[in-house]
């Protein structure tokens, strides 16, 4: 048979009506995504050289006056500090202990499905719910968790109303929030891993769980370490429920975070200017985060 050949304009013209019909399928997509995430973000931006107050007419551009005064703001040092210590104890004690019981859980199939759902509960529960349950465990007389401690001759702290230990039990709510979810991703990559690669191991004389783990599980398991890192430093550094509900940033500004701080400004002062530019810096330190953690996560997973 002979070879048929499309001319040249007829090939551009399918391209055309490929291209269009393409754009065509994805314009929702891109209208959706102006509309409530490009434009909020720029309106964020421009309203941060603002003085803008909610109930008032007009507003004038203060240029960089707002930034300025968040490197004097006391509150808002704090609260990054606060938003920086509780990240650095909730993300990786909530990776590994999620890591752990997802193990568990694959290692043994009996009951599989009810402890996933017994973790996955602090996830799908409401914390506003589960407050006064968490106000109790925290009781400094009569709070199951001090009563534990002084088992052991510990005098167990006021957890939640003492500037000393409130980030810390903030903390452990994030963990007992967080893990769970994990758990249900880390479940999802240790599925993924080709059960052949345990029998090629096995043949060239791994043996045991703790060989197999660091030679075939954990490098799989690199794409889906890195998304829960992602997911987790977000989530950790986005806490706002849990100061709102048991501790409105006491006591004495103790517990205050950095979305907390911004509702405050925003929505109880009302300096929509300030608490835009606050937004700015917050969603930069986001977005640094979220590069510096790609570049070293995936330079190590391409590595193993």
């Amino acid at each position: 048979m002979a070879d048929v050949t499309l001319p040249f304009s007829a090939v551009e013209t399918a391209g055309r009506r490929e291209a269009q019909v393409a754009w065509l399928l994805a314009s929702p997509a891109i209208a959706l995504m102006l509309l409530f995430i490009v434009l909020p973000t720029i309106a964020v931006i421009v309203l941060g050289f603002t003085d803008f107050e909610l109930g008032y007419g007009g507003f004038r551009f203060v240029g960089l006056e707002n930034y300025a005064e968040l490197i004097s703001d006391r509150t808002f040092r704090r609260s990054l500090w606060n938003t920086t210590v509780y990240t650095a104890i909730v993300t990786p004690v909530s990776i590994i202990l999620g890591l752990g019981i997802a193990l568990l859980i694959e290692s043994e199939p009996r009951g599989r499905d009810f402890f996933r759902t017994v973790y996955f509960l602090p996830v799908a529960s409401l914390l506003v719910a589960m407050a006064t349950v968490w106000q109790y465990l925290f009781h400094p007389s009569i709070g199951p968790l001090n009563t534990f401690l002084a088992l052991f001759g510990i005098p167990g702290p006021n957890w939640l109303g003492a500037s000393s230990t409130v980030v810390y039990g903030l903390s452990i709510i994030g963990i007992w929030q967080s893990v769970g979810f994990n758990m249900v991703l880390f479940l999802a990559g240790l599925t993924a891993i080709p059960r052949e690669l345990y029998s090629a191991a096995e043949v060239d004389g791994v043996k045991s769980s703790i060989d197999r783990f660091r030679l075939v599980t954990w490098p799989m398991l690199g794409p889906t370490t890195l998304f829960v890192t992602t997911i987790s430093v977000i989530n950790s550094v986005k806490v706002f429920e849990t100061v709102k509900t048991l501790t409105e940033g006491g006591p004495n500004k103790a517990s205050e975070m950095l979305l907390f701080t911004i509702y405050q400004e925003g929505f109880v002062f009302l300096r929509v200017g300030y608490a835009s530019a606050m937004t700015v810096v917050f969603l930069a330190i986001l977005v640094v985060l979220m590069i510096l953690q790609y570049r070293f996560l995936d330079r190590q997973v391409h590595y193993t």
